[in-house]
C-alpha cells in the first residue's frame, strides 16, 4: 500500500498520531504547512508516488531523502523502487 508520495512510511512516524496525520496521499496538505514541494511534483505529474517518475529520483528527492536533519539516509528512495516493483 502506497503510504505516501515521496517514499516516507507514514506508519512508522512519529508525527502521525501526535498530529492526526492521516498521510499525504490522504490530504490535501501537509500539516506542517501550505505545501509540500515533492507532493506537489508527483501529483501535478499524474503519479501515485516518485518512484513512478521518469526521473525518478530527481535532485528534489534526493535533498529530502539526505537532509541533515529530516532525512533518512535514502531510505524513502528505496521504498519507492520497492513500490515500483511491487506493482
Amino acid at each position: 500500500m502506497i503510504e505516501s508520495r515521496c517514499g516516507l512510511l507514514c506508519s512508522q512516524c512519529e508525527y502521525r498520531e501526535q498530529m492526526n496525520c492521516k498521510g499525504c496521499v490522504q490530504m490535501e496538505k501537509p500539516f506542517w504547512g501550505e505545501s509540500c514541494p515533492v507532493k506537489s511534483s508527483c501529483e501535478q505529474r499524474g503519479k501515485e508516488h516518485c518512484g513512478q517518475c521518469p526521473e525518478f529520483p530527481c535532485d528534489l528527492l534526493n535533498q529530502f531523502a539526505f537532509d541533515e536533519q529530516q532525512g533518512d539516509d535514502g531510505r524513502r528512495i528505496e521504498q519507492c523502487r520497492g513500490w515500483l516493483e511491487d506493482n
